[in-house]
């Protein structure tokens, strides 16, 4: 690739890594854009967020190509990931602590096929309150950390698929195929609340967006290494 390609426009894939936020890693693919190729001003941006404790496949924009991201952000996407049952959490996953227990004795296979059907299909979900989205403003999860309540409405998301690979108690280890603005940390919580269980998301990776896999993506490092030095 040379300097001229990347402002005309790429699409990279990169494997995020746990803890990065998507906006790390756009700024690093942007300053090893800048210093590798001597480029003073180039245009990144990501075709969908992933949280800090989620890792896979983020779709990254280069120059007239970002263009492009509200096209990709639009299509559908491909998760799988692990709900933890017996404990809610405030933030729905392990950004936060287990602020609620809850016993599990009773959950049964049968049970967790019976509210796993309940998700298919469309459906009314709430945002988490610890989420980028605004209100009069304001960023969610500002009002989530100053401890204040704020009424978040329902939207509706379509789930094409939602499969369960296996129970071992207390994780529910899943697969979900999904429409733009599904929050899978409260599909989670929702999960959990549909089995009286409580539950939270353990662990969350993304797969594909679109025709884009994860296979097909590249670690920072692979990234890094393939530029020219």
């Amino acid at each position: 690739m040379t300097a001229e390609d990347y402002l005309n426009g790429q699409v990279i894939l990169i494997d995020k890594p746990l803890k990065w936020t998507s906006f790390q890693v756009v700024n690093k693919v942007r300053w090893l854009l800048k210093h590798r190729y001597g480029i003073k001003k180039i245009k990144v941006g990501h075709a969908g967020t992933l949280d800090p404790l989620a890792t896979g496949l983020l779709v990254i924009c280069t120059g007239r190509f970002t263009k492009k991201i509200e096209e990709y952000q639009g299509q559908e996407k491909e998760y799988t990931g692990t709900i933890t049952l017996g404990g809610t959490t405030p933030s729905f996953d392990l950004e936060t602590e287990i602020d609620k227990e809850f016993d599990i004795s009773h959950v049964t296979d049968d049970i967790l096929e019976e509210a796993r059907n309940k998700f298919i299909g469309e459906i009314q979900q709430q945002p988490p309150v610890f989420s980028a989205l605004k209100k009069d403003g304001k960023r969610l999860y500002d009002y989530a950390r100053e401890g204040k309540e704020v009424d978040i409405p329902t939207r509706t998301v379509h789930i094409t698929e939602f499969d369960i690979s296996n129970f071992a108690t207390p994780e529910v280890h899943f697969r979900v195929v999904c429409s733009k603005g599904t929050y899978i940390r409260s599909l989670a919580h929702d999960f959990g609340k549909a089995v009286n269980a409580g539950g939270h998301l353990s662990s969350l990776r993304r797969t594909r967006i679109g025709s884009f896999k994860v296979e097909d993506a590249l670690g920072l490092e692979e990234f890094e290494a393939g530029l020219p030095s």
